[in-house]
């Protein structure tokens, strides 16, 4: 009895673990919020070589003009945008032939589920792309931003600091393996004693305060990549 009772365990235990590694993965991006901020990129004509902000929610909210004043600065971000967004109009950034862009993506992929290695393979893709069709552009590769877990909503249940070092760590290869500077934002600017997103620099626990952007915006002069 006890044998056919572990065996059957045992047999539940393996197709749950073959249904989890069979489960799709959500790798949607075209929301309507995409479509049209997409559309508003087109509309606009920007001084040439611009400095690029690309990413999500966290850059398309940045005062990036304010904060860093006398630069010619471009904001592609999209609120919600994942990795697989970023590729798909990698084109439209591009055209722009920035003189630099400064990427932080992957927060929204881990709000999703989305295994660290897949966010990872999509960096280097990313990356990979950008090296080639812009070759005299610098690209930054930013750490994706702690969290301060006791404030997140709901909402943001599975993403974990935990979580987001395993990204990094894999964002570190992957601008070695390019020789792109990666930026660590996480250590040298936002986390506190505690290992949380300083409260002073997060509205929620994710998103940045003023306060966050004018530190991110120091950092990034003081260490010389503007």
């Amino acid at each position: 009895m006890k044998k056919g009772m572990i065996l059957l365990l045992s047999m539940v235990a393996a197709l749950a673990t073959a249904s989890a590694q069979t489960e799709p993965v959500d790798s949607s991006y075209a929301n309507n919020y995409y479509v049209e901020r997409m559309k508003f990129f087109e509309q606009l004509h920007p001084a040439p070589k611009p400095v690029v902000f690309l990413g999500n929610s966290i850059t398309e909210a940045g005062p990036w003009s304010e904060v860093l004043p006398g630069i010619n600065v471009v904001n592609r971000g999209i609120s919600g945008d994942n990795s697989w967004g970023v590729l798909a109009r990698l084109h439209q950034v591009g055209q722009l032939k920035p003189a630099k862009i400064f990427l932080l993506i992957g927060v929204n992929d881990l709000k999703r589920g989305v295994p660290v290695e897949y966010i990872i393979r999509n960096y280097d893709r990313i990356t990979a792309t950008l090296k080639k069709t812009l070759p005299k552009t610098t690209l930054y590769l930013q750490s994706v931003l702690p969290v301060a877990e006791p404030m997140l909503a709901n909402i943001y249940a599975k993403i974990s600091n935990e979580k987001i070092q395993q990204l990094n760590e894999g964002l570190k290869q992957v601008a070695q393996k390019y020789n792109c500077p990666f930026i660590d934002l996480y250590h040298e600017v936002f986390i506190d004693e505690k290992g949380q997103m300083r409260t002073a620099y997060t509205t929620d626990g994710l998103h940045c305060k003023p306060a966050g952007y004018l530190a991110w915006a120091a950092y990034l002069k003081k260490k010389g990549y503007l």
